[in-house]
């Protein structure tokens, strides 16, 4: 039977409603361990995907663009071109039925709460690297790699590394003007983003990026961007961040000589200016910066070809331009997915620098117990704990060991017909029945004394005949005339027979 425009409205509005179900009844679940909330995370994320595709579908039927909605709905009503005939529509529908089940008689209705309750039982494949453990750190050894090849400065430690990869504003501006710098930033930002799609599935990332492309478009018409401050760039300076002299501790060229040529030979190349030379040449090439602006010095200073060297020659590179701006923007995002990883980045340096200090066989052995410690977590309500002997359970859930269970003698089963025929398991949980509140009952229930003579007892024909005995042995059936054979006075008063005697005997009756 061919599936028909309004049969898929509603089978489409059937789906959405149950996957808003299947999505509540999930995060219901409280997840026991960090794998188990990425696994609850990616399913809920990829329902929402499925709402969102569904959904779109149903406003496209709805916009109905061809017609064909309005068409079946008419068709329905048995609107035909020759006039409304509403019998002759139902009848051709029924027909229609009626022969898709002759063709399909084995055709049945699939139950569709199966199939979409496998989905919460569903794990879903999320790549992770082995250094990222599952998204508890971040594997950072490729970008680390591509910083220290930008050769800006001395190579640095990956541990150093972690503590300023998020500071892209202490590097200085003539490294972010090279092509190197700009793929190790879109390297950069497009792992942090991939990342944090994959730890944070609902977390709506294009939202966030949309609100701080936004508020970065603002900070850069005012020239606040850090570490593009509209003042440096105007009048040709470096933020001191970026300049390794700070010349204000120096008022002729002869102090500044005493830096050394290689400190001079940085600061100028930082600015842009040619770093060749003796000592003297250098510092004074460098002191001209102290009162001059960049743009004011003369071109012959620069290196060819540099920044520095356009603006001074007055011709503005507009394509270089709106690099900074690109480049800016892409640290501006990087900062706050590092802002909003910054758990994350903090346990990797935590966890780099306790590798340190481990060998590779206790850093191995550290990993299988984690993998142990973490199947053991997923698993322990799930997994079916082994017991072929039926052992007894112990206080932490699990079987009790097979010496102890024969030391206790817990294979011997005791039966209690006064207690319902409950069985106890050894001699011990046997012998502290007879005080529990179940043997106790069913002794009142029989009207005997639950007492030490009733111990080992447990059937009830025994307690019985005992209790017979105890009371014969006690005299309580035997006739005693001196104190059950009653006498009456007078005055109608009536005594047993010792009592009326002694009171004859003294004279007062």
């Amino acid at each position: 039977m061919s599936s028909t425009l309004l049969e898929t409205t509603r089978a489409s509005h059937e789906e959405v409603e149950r996957l808003e179900r299947l999505i509540v009844k999930d995060l219901q679940n409280e997840p026991a361990n960090n794998k188990d909330r990425l696994f609850q995370s990616h399913r809920v994320r990829n329902m929402i995907e499925n709402i969102i595709t569904t959904t779109e579908k149903l406003v496209e039927i709805y916009e109905d663009k061809d017609n064909a909605r309005k068409d079946e709905i008419a068709a329905l009503g048995g609107q035909t071109a020759t006039g409304t005939n509403v019998f002759s529509a139902f009848y051709d529908r029924l027909k229609e039925i009626r022969e898709y089940h002759r063709r399909h008689p084995a055709a049945r209705v699939v139950d569709a709460n199966e199939d979409y309750e496998a989905m919460l039982k569903e794990e879903p494949v999320i790549e992770f690297t082995g250094e990222e453990a599952f998204g508890k750190y971040l594997d950072m050894h490729e970008l680390y790699n591509q910083f220290n090849n930008l050769k800006f400065e001395k190579p640095i430690e990956y541990s150093t590394y972690l503590d300023i990869f998020s500071q892209p504003h202490k590097i200085p501006r003539k490294v972010k003007f090279t092509r190197q710098y700009r793929e190790y930033m879109e390297n950069l930002l497009e792992y942090l983003a991939y990342f944090f799609q994959r730890t944070e599935p609902l977390q709506d990332l294009d939202r966030i990026m949309s609100k701080v492309t936004a508020e970065y478009e603002e900070q850069w018409e005012n020239g606040t961007v850090q570490g593009w401050e509209k003042n440096a760039q105007e009048n040709g300076h470096v933020p001191a961040d970026h300049t390794v002299i700070d010349l204000d501790f120096y008022s002729t060229v002869e102090e500044l000589k005493e830096v050394g040529p290689e400190k001079l030979k940085e600061a100028l190349a930082a600015l842009g200016l040619k770093s060749g030379g003796t000592v003297q040449q250098r510092a004074e090439r460098l002191f001209l910066t102290k009162h001059t602006p960049l743009e004011k010095l003369d071109k012959k200073h620069f290196v060819k070809g540099s920044h520095a060297s356009e603006l001074n020659g007055g011709a503005v590179n507009s394509k270089e331009a709106v690099n900074s701006k690109e480049i800016a923007l892409m640290e501006t995002k990087m900062n706050k997915l590092c802002d909003l990883l910054d758990e994350t980045i903090i346990r990797t340096k935590e966890n780099v620098v306790k590798k340190q200090a481990l060998t590779y066989d206790e850093m191995e052995a550290e990993r299988e117990e984690e993998e142990t410690q973490a199947d053991t977590e997923s698993d322990d309500d799930e997994q079916q704990i082994y017991n072929p002997l039926k052992l007894p359970m112990g206080w932490d859930g699990k079987p009790i060991p097979y010496w102890l269970y024969k030391l206790h003698g817990l294979g011997q089963e005791f039966k209690c017909e006064i207690c319902g025929n409950d069985s106890y398991w050894g001699r011990r949980a046997f012998e502290r029945h007879f005080k529990e509140w179940r043997h106790q009952h069913g002794m009142r229930c029989l009207g005997i004394p639950n007492t030490k003579n009733f111990n080992e007892i447990t059937s009830i024909q025994e307690a019985q005949e005992l209790w017979k005995r105890i009371q014969a042995r006690q005299g309580v059936n035997k006739w005693r005339p001196e104190l059950e054979e009653e006498y009456e006075d007078k005055e109608g008063n009536i005594y047993n027979k010792k009592t009326y005697t002694d009171l004859q005997r003294q004279g007062l009756i």
